[in-house]
C-alpha cells in the first residue's frame, strides 16, 4: 500500500519528465537535420557564387540569375559607379509563422564584394525549416498522445485506489462507530487486498472485545440495578423510582407495598446463607405470583430482608387483590417449612410528587403494625394518623407482655474448638413470642425494644431466662453465650444490676459469656472499658461479635480485652479463595495471641471454609457446617454431631 501511495505521487511528475526530456531529444534530432539541411542548401549557394567572380551585369539580372537554382530571401546589389544598376527585394527578418518554428532558426546569409559592386544575401531557408518543424509536430502529437493516455490511465488508477482508499477510510470510521458489518472484498481489491484481510481479522477481534466489554457491563449493570438472588430491581434503582415519582410532572398514583422478611436473621444462623438465600428466592416468588395480575407492577429488593413493590394505578381500596393472594402464597409456603412466620407486609398509597421520605415512613409504620398482628399479616395505612401511635403501641405492648410474661425461648449453637485447650462455648439464640404464642420477628422486637426504651428490660428477661434455664438444667454442663446489646452494656444502672445478678449466682456467673456488638461498644469506649472490667470482676468472660466490621478495630481490641472476638462472617465466606480475607485473618490472629485473646471464626458453611480457617489457627470455628441451631437442652444430640465433625 505504501508503495502504491508513493506512485500515485510520483508518477504524474516522472510521466511530465519523461515528455519533456523525449521532446527535448527530438527537437534536438530534429533541429540537427534541419541544420544540415541548411548546410547543404550553403554549399549549392557557394558553388553558385564561384561564377560572380566575372560578373558586370545590374543588380536585377544577378538576381535572377541566382534566383533560377537558389530560393532568396532577401537580396540586395548595390552598383560601385551607377545607382540605376542597384536592386534590393525580399525581407531581411523572417517572421516566424509559427511557436514551432521559432524553436529551429536557421539563417544563411553572405555579403561579398563582386567587380563592379557590393552583394548581400539572406537564403531562404524555409523549407528545411518547414520540413523539420513538421517532423517535430508529429513527433509531439504521437508522444503527447501516450502522455495522454499514460496520464488518463493513471487518473483512473489513481481515482480507483482513491475510492478503495475512501471506502477503507469510511470502514475503518464505522469501526469506531460499533458498525461490524464484514469489508467488502471488492471494494478493497489489488493492493489494497492485504488490507481486506487485516479489517476483517480487525473487526473480528473488535466485535469479540466489544461483545466481551458489553457482556461485562451487563454483568455490572445487573450488579448495580438487579439482585442477584431474586432478579428485582436494587436499592439504586429503587431510590430512582421514588426521585422520578416525586419530580414527575404526569398525573400518577397507585400503591407502594413494603414487605419484610422477618426470618432471614434466624435461617441464616440455623440453616446457613445458602438457605437464607433460598428463603429469599421463595419469598420473590410469592410476590411476582401474587403480582401478576398487574402487568406494571415493579419489583425491588431494598436490603437483606425488605422488599417493595410498585403498584400503578391500583387504588387503597381494590389493594387486598394484591394482599390477598400474598398471603396465602406466604401461609402456603409457611405449611411446607418449619418457620412461625415467612413476612410481613404493608400498604400505603402514592402519587406523583410524593415525598420519598413520608412515603417511606408511611410504609415502615403499615408494616409495623402487620408485624403485630400475626404470621404473614398484612396492614394498609392510607395516611398518618392514630393509626400509627397504634401500631407503636401495639408494640410496646407486645414487648411489655415479652417482657412481664418472660415470652422467650431459646436455641443453641456450639462452637467447635480448633485445639484440645482451647475452652469455648454454645452461643444461646433468643427467640420471642406474643401473648398468642406465635413468633414475632426477632430483629423487629429488638428494634421496636430500642425505639420505646425498653431495651434494658428485655435485656434482663434474656439473661435472667438464660441464668434459670442453667440452674434448671443440670444437664447443661459447660459456657455458654448470651447476647445483649450495646446500649444495655454501656449504661452505669444496667451493669450494675448485672453484676449484682451475677454475684448472687456465682456458679453460673463463671460459665456464661455476654455477646455484645463491635459496632455499638465503639461508640461508647468509656463505658466499654467499664463493662468489660466489672464483668470480669465477677468471673463472666466477653465476646465481640461482628468483630471486623468497624474502623477502629484494632484500637478498640488494644483497648478493650474481651476474652473472645468472633470474626464477622464475611470474612469466613469463601475464605479459601480470598487473599485479602486470609490476610485479616491471619494479622487478627496473630494480634489476639499476643495479649491472650481467643478468635472464633463464624459462619463455616462449607468443607474448604473450615480447613483454611484451621490451618490459619482460629482458635474456635461456628457455622452451619459445623453444628445448625438446636433448641437448648438438647446437649446430648450436639455434642454427638460436633465430634462427627471433629
Amino acid at each position: 500500500m505504501e508503495l502504491a501511495m508513493s506512485l500515485i505521487k510520483t508518477f504524474p511528475i516522472a510521466l511530465i519528465l519523461l515528455f519533456g526530456s523525449a521532446a527535448l531529444w527530438l527537437h534536438q534530432e530534429n533541429l540537427g537535420l534541419m541544420q544540415d539541411a541548411g548546410k547543404a542548401l550553403e554549399t549549392q549557394y557557394r558553388n553558385k557564387t564561384t561564377e560572380l567572380a566575372s560578373w558586370h551585369g545590374d543588380g536585377q539580372a544577378l538576381y535572377q540569375h541566382l534566383q533560377q537554382s537558389i530560393t532568396l530571401q532577401f537580396f540586395q546589389y548595390t552598383d560601385g559607379t551607377d545607382g540605376s544598376r542597384n536592386f534590393t527585394t525580399g525581407q531581411l527578418q523572417e517572421t516566424p509563422e509559427s511557436f514551432l518554428a521559432r524553436l529551429f532558426p536557421l539563417e544563411i546569409s553572405d555579403t561579398r564584394n563582386l567587380p563592379d559592386g557590393r552583394l548581400m544575401v539572406k537564403l531562404d531557408t524555409n523549407g528545411p525549416r518547414t520540413l523539420a518543424v513538421s517532423l517535430y509536430s508529429e513527433q509531439l502529437i504521437i508522444i503527447g498522445s501516450l502522455f495522454a493516455a499514460s496520464l488518463l490511465l493513471f487518473l483512473a488508477l489513481a481515482s480507483t485506489l482513491s475510492r478503495k482508499i475512501r471506502y477503507a477510510a469510511e470502514y475503518v470510521k464505522s469501526l469506531t462507530e460499533l458498525n461490524f458489518s464484514p469489508p467488502e472484498q471488492s471494494k478493497l481489491g489489488g493492493e489494497l487486498k492485504p488490507l481486506a484481510t487485516v479489517f476483517e481479522e480487525a473487526r473480528q477481534a473488535l466485535k469479540q472485545k466489544i461483545d466481551g466489554l458489553h457482556h461485562e457491563n451487563e454483568k455490572l449493570s445487573r450488579a448495580a440495578f438487579q439482585d442477584p438472588i431474586t432478579g428485582f430491581g436494587s436499592r439504586a434503582r429503587f431510590t430512582r423510582k421514588l426521585d422520578e415519582l416525586a419530580k414527575s410532572q404526569k398525573d400518577l398514583l397507585g400503591s407502594l407495598a413494603m414487605l419484610q422478611a422477618t426470618e432471614l436473621g434466624t435461617i441464616n444462623q440455623l440453616k446457613g446463607r445458602t438457605a437464607g438465600d433460598d428463603y429469599l428466592a421463595k419469598v420473590a416468588g410469592c410476590l411476582r405470583k401474587a403480582g401478576s395480575p398487574f402487568p406494571d407492577a415493579e419489583f425491588y429488593r431494598i436490603s437483606s430482608s425488605d422488599f417493595a413493590v410498585f403498584l400503578p394505578n391500583l387504588v387503597i381500596s381494590d389493594a387486598e387483590r394484591f394482599l390477598e393472594p400474598l398471603k396465602t402464597l406466604l401461609d402456603e409456603y409457611q405449611s411446607t417449612s418449619a418457620m412461625e412466620s415467612i413476612a410481613y407486609t404493608g400498604l400505603v398509597p402514592y402519587k406523583s410528587g410524593v415525598d420519598p421520605v413520608g412515603l417511606l415512613s408511611l410504609s415502615d409504620a403499615a408494616l409495623s403494625i402487620a408485624q403485630t398482628l400475626g404470621a404473614n399479616s398484612f396492614h394498609v395505612l392510607e395516611k398518618f394518623t392514630e393509626d400509627q401511635e397504634i401500631g407503636d403501641n401495639r408494640w410496646q405492648v407486645a414487648i411489655t407482655e415479652i417482657i412481664t410474661q418472660r415470652a422467650v425461648r431459646f436455641f443453641q449453637q456450639p462452637i467447635q474448638p480448633c485445639r484440645s485447650e482451647v475452652e469455648v462455648y454454645r452461643e444461646l439464640f433468643a427467640r420471642f413470642f406474643n401473648s398468642e404464642g406465635k413468633v414475632l420477628p426477632t430483629a423487629t422486637v429488638i428494634a421496636m425494644a430500642e425505639r420505646h426504651g425498653l431495651s434494658q428490660e428485655l435485656d434482663k428477661l434474656v439473661v435472667l431466662s438464660a441464668v434459670r434455664m442453667l440452674l434448671d438444667n443440670p444437664n447443661m454442663t459447660g459456657a455458654y453465650g448470651v447476647n445483649i446489646s450495646a446500649v444495655s452494656a454501656t449504661d452505669d444502672n444496667f451493669v450494675v444490676w448485672l453484676k449484682d445478678l451475677l454475684t448472687k449466682h456465682r456458679a453460673i456467673s463463671n460459665r456464661l459469656v455476654l455477646e455484645i456488638n463491635e459496632s455499638g461498644l465503639q461508640t461508647n469506649m468509656q463505658g466499654s472499658f467499664r463493662f468489660i472490667r466489672e464483668i470480669h470482676s465477677v468471673g463472666t468472660r466477653v465476646s465481640i461479635e461482628r468483630f471486623g466490621m468497624g474502623f477502629t478495630s484494632f484500637k478498640f481490641f488494644r483497648e478493650v480485652r474481651p476474652d473472645y472476638i468472633k470474626l464477622d462472617a464475611t470474612y469466613s465466606e469463601a475464605i479459601d479463595q480470598d487473599a485479602n480475607n486470609k490476610f485479616f485473618v491471619r494479622m487478627m490472629i496473630d494480634i489476639a495471641r499476643r495479649i491472650g485473646v481467643r478468635v472464633i471464626a463464624c459462619g463455616v458453611e462449607r468443607q474448604e471454609e473450615k480447613l483454611t480457617l484451621e490451618k490459619l489457627m482460629v482458635d474456635g470455628l461456628q457455622g452451619f457446617y459445623i453444628a445448625k441451631p438446636e433448641p437448648a437442652g438438647s446437649k446430648d444430640l450436639l455434642d454427638e454431631k460436633l465430634t462427627r465433625q471433629s
